[in-house]
């Protein structure tokens, strides 16, 4: 992560939690090896060169529907029932229920109203601050079957696809949509993630990369049934950080995930500040090794602790053989 509404003091600590991690993540590799639990176990279907084979999110089945028309904004249409395009360079949206469907919209849209729905739509925005989707002080916000990306995979990828600016936005749910060339994918503390398309990250010097993060709530999050490919050898797919608060009440499930330098964070980041995570669930995922030897590439989880109250590691697998990975 860059420096993003305070979180640019995270980044040593970032650096810190990734280099202890790498014993541990070696010790756990090294145990489901001699187990017959690693990455060299019997085959098995490979789900990460044709996720939607196995029924798991890709280009074929998120973002923009093949054959949908769209309008450009403000070429074709600058407003519409509560929303507008701001001169200043960005789409604001002030209408509780409002309804943006079969829009390109080539900028950072911002909802500060609730109920709102974002459907069909392709948003393309970038630079060092750039943020896709911001959200306010909102609830009831469902973005869907919408394409989001940067300008490009380098100063013009997005610092966050879909961002709660103020971290207590409720009822998020982000569904089925196609996240590309950013330095966070989907940045939240409550809600819903489920079928999404989160792949091929953006890179800005000094970029901490993340599939879905959160920094810290008990808030109930799901994060369920998405594909997150991250490429680069830093930072995860999926990540629960003690940076500003505890983590409880989390459910990471049933995703296909590969690379970053672990594929999930498991809360445990800062205990000594926050206690000890509680009701963190991560059952049923599958680690690819489609860029890494060991899932991501010091190994497929950190920080994930299994003493918390209520919380569960099972059913976790290697997406080349479906050997399960022995809980951390």
């Amino acid at each position: 992560m860059s420096a993003k509404s305070g979180f640019s003091s995270s980044l040593f600590t970032r650096s810190v939690l990734v280099k202890s991690a790498a014993a541990t993540a070696t010790a756990l590799l090294a145990a489901g090896a001699a187990a017959g639990l690693g990455p060299a176990a019997s085959a098995a279907t490979v789900c990460s060169t044709s996720p939607s084979s196995c029924g798991y999110p890709d280009a074929t089945n998120t973002g923009v529907p093949s054959g949908r028309t769209l309008q450009t904004v403000p070429g074709q249409v600058s407003s519409g029932p509560g929303w507008y395009y701001d001169t200043r360079g960005w789409v604001q949206v002030t209408g509780n229920g409002a309804n943006l469907t079969g829009l390109y919209i080539p900028y950072n849209v911002n909802i500060s109203a609730s109920n709102v729905t974002l459907n069909d739509d392709e948003i393309m925005a970038g630079g060092a601050n750039s943020m896709g989707v911001s959200l306010r002080h909102t609830s009831g916000v469902t973005i869907e079957n919408t394409t989001i990306t940067g300008i490009n995979a380098t100063s013009g990828r997005l610092m966050t696809g879909i961002k709660d600016v103020f971290s207590d936005s409720t009822g998020l749910v982000v569904n089925a949509n196609n996240i590309s060339n950013f330095e966070t994918g989907v940045q939240l503390e409550a809600g819903l993630v489920e079928n999404n398309y989160i792949h091929d990250p953006g890179y800005m010097s000094a970029d901490h990369t993340n599939g879905v993060m959160s920094n810290g709530d008990n808030t109930p999050l799901t994060i369920t049934h998405n594909t997150i490919f991250n490429s680069l050898g830093q930072t995860d797919d999926i990540a629960l950080f003690q940076d500003f608060s505890g983590q409880a009440n989390r459910t990471i499930t049933n995703n296909l995930l590969g690379g970053g330098a672990y594929s999930i964070y498991g809360g445990a980041t800062n205990e000594a500040s926050y206690g000890v995570p509680t009701n963190i669930t991560v059952t049923g995922n599958r680690i690819a090794t489609n860029y890494f030897a060991n899932g991501g590439a010091y190994g497929p989880v950190a920080y994930f602790d299994s003493s918390g109250t209520g919380s569960t590691w099972s059913g976790n697998t290697w997406d080349a053989t479906g050997a399960t990975i022995p809980s951390p």
